[in-house]
């Protein structure tokens, strides 16, 4: 009996913090129900009790991330280079079997940083990169101008881009976070560690292509969603037009609740962030829920009339919009995100311009409709269950790409 295949998951949380982590860690989950040996690498605590309770190997640093560090000073030096990190999966990559091993790194900038490459480089393991975010290419890991809330189309590292200030604070952040990325593409050359990628969308495929190494083979593998097939909804046109997620500028939560205003509806947000006290400021009549917890988030989707997704950057592909069609509830978004992949407009819901308020106040305008919202919903309700994007479908083909990289090593040894 051949040696099962040992995976190391490497991520800057221990807990799901957004769809990166959340993707991380089911993944991780789904490999070990699989029958892999999974190996969970994260900085920062605390750690989702469901991977020890699947048996998943977890190596958490006890970190925090950048942003929860109460020392700037600290939280510069830690995601400029994290020591501890470097040392710690160093030493864990050096005991695992050479030919039966494969480094899977979901993200690196909020607390692993650019040190992790050092590790995996001398492992000379075979590695992957999934691209929830743009860090490894963008400054601020959006290639999005946080001063002017539009899409950033300069040249990364240019001097273009380092005279820009476009980060959410200030200038001095942007010119550190340009510098880390020149540390970690030139120093560190994290990006030539990763024989393979994985880009998560048609949309961020085009995004990413010119700024991957030319030698590295790009894979298409969509998000696991682990959703529950509750039939269609019984009473579609009911509940409320709502945002889910984090609250911060990029994501458009100004605009829903601008355009909801527009049309005299209340606008309500699953979810917190930057932008809370400025929405309830501007915006009393809205409705600010705060974060829910996986079930209490879903039965949200589950009884909404329609999930907003205004979102304003290159999202790579929202778990949201794929989680709101399985609950049967219509997604309005906007049109310059992948979310736009998985929504027929005017079939399962429907597309308006990016940054558009008036547009979206339209959009809003339509799905007041009962009849309209009911002949949605059905139809994203179809769609998704048609070919569900499946946890166990990610696995398998996630587990492919494992396989085909550790023959490509073999036959090259």
């Amino acid at each position: 009996m051949s040696e099962p295949l040992t995976v190391v998951v490497c991520v800057d949380h221990g807990s799901i913090t957004g769809g990166q982590a959340k993707v991380a860690i089911e993944s991780a989950i789904g490999m070990k129900r699989a029958g892999l040996r999974v190996i969970f690498f994260a900085a920062a605590a605390p750690v989702d009790p469901r991977l020890q309770e699947e048996g998943v190997e977890v190596a958490c640093l006890g970190q925090t991330d950048l942003l929860g560090n109460p020392s700037r000073a600290a939280a510069m030096i830690q995601g400029t280079w994290n020591t501890d990190a470097a040392k710690a999966l160093r030493e864990l990559l050096a005991k695992l079997p050479a030919d039966r091993t494969v480094v899977h790194v979901h993200g690196w900038a909020r607390a692993l940083s650019p040190s992790i490459a050092p590790a995996i480089a001398q492992s000379k393991l075979p590695a992957l990169y999934t691209v929830h975010e743009y860090f490894l290419f963008c400054p601020n890991g959006g290639f999005y101008n946080y001063q002017t809330n539009v899409a950033c189309s300069l040249e990364p590292l240019s001097p273009a881009c380092f005279a820009t200030h476009c980060d959410q604070r200030n200038y001095v952040r942007k010119l550190w976070r340009g510098g880390r990325l020149l540390l970690a593409n030139h120093f560190a050359r994290l990006p030539q560690v990763f024989s393979d990628y994985v880009c998560i969308s048609n949309f961020q495929r085009d995004v990413i292509a010119p700024f991957i190494p030319k030698s590295a083979r790009l894979h298409h593998v969509s998000n696991p969603i682990d959703a529950v097939d509750r039939g269609p909804k019984e009473n579609p046109a009911s509940g409320d037009f709502i945002f889910l997620g984090r609250l911060s500028p990029e994501k458009g939560p100004l605009l829903f609740a601008e355009a909801a205003a527009r049309i005299g509806q209340v606008a309500t947000f699953v979810g917190d962030g930057p932008m809370t006290a400025e929405i309830a400021q501007r915006f009393p009549d809205a409705r600010l829920l705060g974060w829910k917890s996986p079930d209490e988030a879903a039965e949200a989707l589950r009884n909404a009339r329609a999930l907003v997704f205004p979102s304003l950057w290159y999202e790579g592909q929202p778990l949201t919009v794929l989680e709101a069609k399985a609950m049967g509830t219509p997604v309005i978004v906007s049109n310059g995100c992948a979310g736009r992949e998985e929504v027929a407009d005017d079939e399962t819901g429907l597309w308006f311009n990016t940054g558009d308020a008036f547009a979206l106040a339209r959009a809003i305008g339509r799905l007041k409709d009962d009849a309209t919202v009911a002949r949605m919903s059905r139809a994203a309700y179809d769609d998704f269950w048609r070919d569900p994007p499946t946890l166990s479908r990610h696995v398998e083909r996630i587990v492919a790409i494992y396989e085909e990289m550790l023959s490509r090593r073999a036959a090259a040894a």
